[in-house]
């Protein structure tokens, strides 16, 4: 990439396009085109074909999606498949027929078979059935990924893809009905406190092993992908260590001050029961994570209190 590039990021308001936003500012790449979904409907063909008509970008990251936790994908499958399949649909193909010269297509995790080898290789993918309570959007973001690989292989289009794994940090979705395991947290903890609740309940049995990435370490990951990779196969985004959901509550609860009881919930579902990525490919291509769990955690709280009033609550 040349620092002059017109580099648009779909999603540049979310937890992960702002972080990335802020990674390329950091960088001297100043030339960042935005859109709000009001301003620009990824669903929409029409409407996409016409930013991309307007714009020309050089450089495309597709971090727009519709996401969410357990309850969400549960309730809602249809919409998290569809609204994907669109999103990636429209503005990868755009990006082939616009001529855009790289495009940074962002995963999940959820892609890897519920019961992959630990820690998860690239390769396990598509090797076995896929955990059920995120399977609609997991497939959805199989075939964004998969459509970038032939695209590159057909076309010759610099199009990669990246698999980060869990997430955390400003600008996070704090709406419990939606939001994942560690921004809900955060959020019922801090609550809990000011309520002088005596207790807070969490859902499952805080067994499963998962694995949390500060956010601008993910976004510090993907500026170097684009900067430095164009193979054909996907690369996982982590930090290589795991820690059990019960030991992050305790974690949260520590940092947040908040001294009542934990109840956990075990008629609630807990989802796949490990999910570590193997970083291996990522090291080899000399990149490491900086920030650990218990500074990360302390930083997006820090960010929580400073901005509970406009942070992403309740549907808003």
């Amino acid at each position: 990439m040349n620092k002059t590039d017109k580099i648009y990021v779909a999603g540049h308001r979310g937890l992960v396009g702002s972080a990335i936003v802020r990674n390329l500012k950091s960088k001297g790449y100043n030339n960042i085109v935005g859109r709000t979904h009001k301003e620009l409907e990824l669903t929409d063909q029409q409407a996409v074909r016409a930013f991309f008509e307007e714009e020309r970008p050089d450089v495309v990251v597709l971090a727009a999606a519709k996401v969410g936790g357990i309850n969400a994908n549960n309730t809602t499958p249809a919409e998290f498949i569809y609204d994907n399949m669109q999103v990636q649909c429209n503005v990868i193909h755009c990006c082939h027929q616009y001529g855009v010269k790289k495009l940074l297509f962002l995963g999940s995790t959820c892609i890897y078979p519920k019961m992959a080898p630990q820690p998860i290789p690239e390769d396990a993918l598509l090797t076995g059935p896929l955990e059920t309570t995120n399977e609609a959007y997991a497939v959805a973001k199989i075939a964004g990924m998969e459509m970038c690989k032939f695209y590159k292989r057909q076309y010759g289009d610099d199009f990669i893809s990246c698999m980060p794994t869990n997430l955390y940090g400003p600008h996070d979705n704090y709406d419990l009905n939606g939001s994942h395991v560690l921004p809900a947290m955060i959020r019922k903890f801090h609550e809990a406190k000011l309520n002088h609740a005596p207790s807070v309940e969490l859902w499952g049995t805080g067994t499963p092993l998962r694995e949390f990435l500060y956010v601008d370490d993910m976004a510090d990951a993907c500026v170097f992908l684009l900067e430095n990779y164009n193979g054909e196969q996907h690369v996982n985004i982590g930090t290589g260590k795991e820690i059990t959901i019960k030991e992050l509550a305790e974690m949260v609860k520590k940092t947040v001050g908040f001294e009542g009881e934990i109840i956990w919930n075990d008629s609630m579902p807990d989802g796949t029961p490990r999910k570590l990525t193997d970083v291996t490919k990522l090291h080899s291509l000399g990149w490491r994570h900086k920030v650990e769990l218990e500074e990360g955690i302390r930083m997006a709280y820090d960010w929580f209190r400073e901005n509970v009033d406009h942070a992403r609550m309740n549907g808003r």
